[in-house]
């Protein structure tokens, strides 16, 4: 991964940040370039609370190279409180206890260590709500 590529998704990576529209109230994530002929400022970032419940759900059992030493894991479409869907990896969870709209909260966690260039990559994964 490019190091300013990965610098520059960090918003959206560590506070899962996306962007609200200044007239309707719609929220989208992740956060995108101004349209062509859209006004600049018609979308603001918006921070968004992390909170959701697992929209659908897979086990990935063959898994992209590099990823073999994490299979299986259950990979899942979250739907957030503000209303975007949001594709992450699941953790701290067995699969069994996965079921369709499970209470699931944002975490930050290691997705990968690029190697000889020292980058360790981080970004969001969901969890089970506890208590």
């Amino acid at each position: 991964m490019e190091i300013a590529r990965h610098w520059r998704s960090r918003a959206a990576r560590y506070r899962l940040e996306g962007q609200r529209n200044r007239s309707t109230g719609a929220v989208r994530f992740p956060p995108q370039p101004t349209a062509l002929g859209e006004d600049a400022n018609t979308w603001e970032p918006a921070a968004l609370s992390g909170r959701g419940e697992i929209y659908s759900f897979s086990v990935l059992r063959q898994v992209p190279d590099g990823y073999e030493g994490l299979a299986p894991y259950p990979v899942g479409m979250v739907r957030l409180a503000e209303g975007p869907l949001v594709t992450a990896q699941l953790t701290d969870c067995a699969e069994a206890d996965l079921t369709i709209g499970l209470p699931v909260e944002m975490v930050t966690r290691k997705l990968v260590d690029t190697g000889e260039d020292g980058v360790l990559v981080y970004g969001y994964k969901f969890r089970p709500v506890v208590g």
